[in-house]
């Protein structure tokens, strides 16, 4: 019996920090992409934090489309690192247009 209590208490915990060592996923800010162009440049534009105490950056759409020497945003993703429980973590707009 307690061999099954702690094979149950191990799943929960192996269910409830899916993705808490080490997560990096890329979404997009817009769900209607029936007629997305990317278009031929992209750009960049960070948020940094470490050990839950300092941040730093700016993730801003202009930020990135300077970064890429944009002048026309067609579409937007987000990126986002997350390394041990958030002891540092990056959140990255990217921007694609012309």
């Amino acid at each position: 019996m307690r061999i099954l209590l702690m094979i149950a208490l191990l799943a929960l915990a192996v269910f409830f920090c899916t993705g808490c060592l080490y997560t990096n996923i890329r979404t997009p800010y817009d769900l209607d992409l029936d007629k997305t162009a990317l278009g031929p440049s992209s750009g960049e534009a960070n948020i940094h934090s470490v050990l839950w105490l300092i941040s730093w950056g700016d993730a801003g759409v202009a930020d990135a489309a300077m970064d890429g020497g944009l002048t026309q945003v067609n579409h937007m993703d987000m990126e986002f690192l997350n390394i041990l429980f958030g002891l540092y973590t990056r959140t990255t707009t990217v921007v694609y247009g012309e």
